[in-house]
């Protein structure tokens, strides 16, 4: 079982159906030690699928109360999709939860 945490477009159902073909049943849940920011999208079918041009994004941070999203679980496929959906401004990492379960989960990438 994949484990992906979302905080941002792949929790709207329209961008699950485009991506996955499903809206996909997903629980809350918290990362710690990040904090939101945002990018600006510039890829047409990226803009065209979410809906905006403005992206939320997780940047490294110390306190803070954490960021609320879902922890939604994947296949391999799915897991693909959503690599390709993300824009280079992003990078999948893997982190402890508030739950305590481990979830991939798509942050700033370095020198962006």
């Amino acid at each position: 079982m994949i484990l992906l945490f979302s905080y941002g477009t792949l929790q709207q159902p329209a961008v699950q159906q485009a991506l996955f073909g499903r809206e996909l049943p997903g629980r809350p849940d918290v990362i710690t030690g990040y904090e939101l920011a945002e990018v600006t999208i510039t890829d047409p079918d990226v803009i065209a699928t979410s809906g905006s041009d403005r992206h939320p994004v997780l940047r490294p941070a110390e306190g803070g109360d954490g960021v609320a999203g879902t922890v939604f679980e994947l296949t391999e496929a799915d897991l693909a999709a959503a690599d390709e959906y993300e824009v280079d401004a992003y990078t999948r990492v893997r982190v402890p939860l508030a739950s305590g379960v481990e979830a991939w989960v798509y942050v700033l990438a370095e020198g962006v």
